[in-house]
Order: structure tokens, then C-alpha cells, then sequence
């Protein structure tokens, strides 16, 4: 077995010690977040990428964008942030509920008017 193989079936496992949920399940790919206190200092034994994660939210992000610059695994950078709110590091922004959202046939004659007065 490769060092890269091995090192990609236990990394994730080590990032979260050990754990495969988030504390919360209210955290999803488009909730947004964003650091609580910039001069709250994480613990020692918080790892390089959680620290990597907090830096990320120095601007409202979502935890997919945050992912995807990281390079790490949605599941992990959720159970990552997950952590960081419970801390009181970044605080989350719930996502729209899916009954509070326009639907898409609206938007598109809202557009569809806004180009007509133009």
C-alpha cells in the first residue's frame, strides 16, 4: 500500500479524532459562517487545519466554499466547524428554509422585467 493511499484513509479520521458527525446538525454545505471574535485564541491542541478553517472565516463564507479552499472533505471541514461554533469561535448562519425561498420561475420573471425596464 502507498504512503499517499494510506495517508488519505487516515487523515480524515485523525483531523476529527475519530468522530464521523458533527456535534450539530444544523451546519449543511450552504450555511454560512463567520469568526465570532477574532481575538479569541484557539487551544493548543487545535489542529493546523482547524486553525486554517477559523482564518477562512475572517469573511462570511459558506462551509463549501471553506472545503473546497482547504482541500478537505465536506464531512470533515463540518465536523471541523462544527467544533469551532460549539467553541464559540465562528458563529453560524442558518441557511433559508426551503419554504422561504423564491422559487426559480419567480426570480426569472423578476429578471425577465428588470431587463424590460432597461
Amino acid at each position: 500500500m502507498s504512503g499517499e493511499y494510506h495517508d488519505s484513509a487516515v487523515r480524515p479520521y485523525v483531523l476529527t479524532q475519530g468522530r464521523a458527525r458533527p456535534t450539530r446538525n444544523t451546519i449543511g454545505l450552504d450555511t454560512l459562517l463567520v469568526v465570532a471574535d477574532a481575538g479569541k485564541p484557539l487551544p493548543p491542541s487545535a489542529t493546523r487545519q482547524a486553525r486554517d478553517l477559523l482564518r477562512m472565516f475572517g469573511r462570511l463564507l459558506s462551509l463549501a466554499e471553506a472545503a473546497a479552499h482547504l482541500r478537505l472533505p465536506l464531512s470533515v471541514a463540518g465536523i471541523l466547524a462544527s467544533d469551532l461554533v460549539d467553541s464559540g469561535h465562528l458563529i453560524a448562519r442558518s441557511r433559508i428554509p426551503e419554504a422561504g425561498r423564491p422559487d426559480l420561475t419567480t426570480l426569472q420573471e423578476v429578471l425577465n422585467g428588470l431587463r424590460r425596464l432597461s
